[in-house]
């Protein structure tokens, strides 16, 4: 199965992800306009921010990921779709952690989303793996876990159970997370040049 569809519909969810959160922000409710006026919506455009990264991260690696194979079947479109199903909620948990910035249950849910989205992502690399059993250049390249691998879970539950008593913990774990994760997989990045010139 040709995986030009697989990467064409991903592309197309994750940018109405995007559009779907900006649509989020609404403009302050005031006749006053100066740059002060922003000031009640800022929690809302950090979220958004933080959410926006997220969602690149994702697309960033996703696109380098499926440059390593060169084929998908059903059980890889299933684990795409898990993964887009979990990115999918980020709208909702970025309108809810903006509007109530340091309440617990907004802030461990957006953390909850955040950690079930990068299960979906390891079910996605085992599947895509699987499937392209004969390139065993992705295999090869994400047999040893990376720190920022290791960590990244750990951060998401801390930050979901210190939502309701430290919240601006969960926000820092969570803006951490996307910090160490906005340089690609540099050994995805090293199995795609592989492959390509296999």
């Amino acid at each position: 199965m040709e995986k030009n569809r697989l990467e064409a519909f991903s592309d197309g969810v994750l940018a109405i992800i995007i559009t779907i959160m900006v649509l989020e922000l609404k403009l302050p409710e005031t006749e006053n306009s100066s740059f002060g006026a922003l000031l009640p919506v800022l929690p809302k455009f950090l979220s958004y921010i933080l959410s926006f990264i997220y969602v690149g991260i994702y697309w960033n690696n996703h696109h380098h990921l499926l440059q390593c194979c060169k084929t998908v079947n059903g059980k890889v479109l299933w684990a795409n779709l898990h993964l887009l199903f979990w990115l999918s909620l980020l709208p909702f948990a970025t309108a809810w952690a903006g509007e109530h910035h340091v309440a617990g249950a907004p802030l461990a849910l957006y953390g909850f989303i955040l950690f079930m989205a990068a299960i979906a992502w390891v079910i996605l690399l085992s599947c895509l793996i699987k499937a392209n059993d004969a390139n065993k250049f992705l295999a090869k390249a994400v047999e040893n876990k990376t720190l920022k691998e290791k960590i990244s879970p750990f951060f998401y539950i801390v930050g979901i159970a210190s939502s309701f008593y430290i919240p601006w913990l969960a926000i820092t774990l969570y803006a951490i997370t996307a910090v160490i994760w906005l340089v690609p997989d540099k050994r995805i990045e090293t199995a795609f040049k592989e492959a390509k010139n296999a």
